[in-house]
């Protein structure tokens, strides 16, 4: 079973695009073999629409999103504004249920590896008790060096199995610009951890076969998920 948490050093670091384009890569690939996609905590609209619009998902509202809060706020502060728990029991039985009924499931994570999911547990915290497979999306931008490193440093300091870093261009970028703000060879030497590659900057979502062809110049050796 292959099962990929993809999360981020920030909020805008571009997860939603990187799962999209993971996903039209799969879709593309390897049509039989069955996909699955969940954004598990979600906060105000836009991903699980976003993937309901795109896909042919086999899968409810409430499988892709077991918990969903209407304000867009940080998972403890939406709950108590509902009056509800993050339950986070749900949210592994939903996991399970979904997993065992596909051949891969991407999990977007929310925000970064530092958000908060509980009052008392991060992104990192999950990741790192539920044992997934992650893979960390740096924004190319400056101080994004900085970033990389102290989320690699909260990735083992909670015990993440963190596959790799993909360099993501959220805005367009040159290379100039790619090379001098997120320098691969730098990222990896700082942090030990590889850099699977740069996602150009992706304006539209919908073009499937564009992303497919994008997600193929990444080191899919080491994103074993896409074996």
């Amino acid at each position: 079973m292959n099962t990929l948490l993809i999360t981020g050093t920030d909020t805008e670091a571009g997860k939603t695009v990187f799962t999209t384009a993971l996903a039209a890569y799969w879709q593309t690939y390897y049509p039989q073999r069955r996909l699955g996609i969940m954004k598990p905590i979600q906060s105000g609209e836009g991903d699980r629409e976003l993937y309901q619009k795109l896909f042919s998902l086999d899968q409810s509202a409430s499988e892709i999103t077991p918990l969903y809060f209407q304000a867009p706020l940080a998972p403890p502060i939406a709950a108590a504004r509902e009056n509800r728990e993050v339950d986070l029991k749900l949210v592994w039985q939903t996991l399970e249920k979904v997993r065992s009924r596909h051949d891969i499931l991407l999990i977007e994570a929310l925000g970064g590896l530092g958000s908060p999911v509980t009052s008392e547990l991060t992104v990192a915290d999950l990741a790192g008790e539920w044992r997934l497979p992650t893979v960390l999306i740096v924004p190319v931008k400056l101080g994004a060096i900085a970033q990389a490193v102290a989320n690699v440093a909260l990735a083992r300091q909670c015990r993440v199995h963190l596959i790799g870093i993909v360099l993501n261009c959220v805005e367009p970028r040159t290379s100039a610009q790619i090379a001098d703000w997120t320098p691969p060879q730098l990222i990896q030497s700082l942090t030990n951890t590889p850099v699977l590659g740069c996602v150009p900057y992706l304006g539209n979502t919908s073009d499937f076969e564009k992303m497919a062809q994008v997600i193929s110049n990444l080191d899919l050796e080491t994103l074993t998920i896409c074996s």
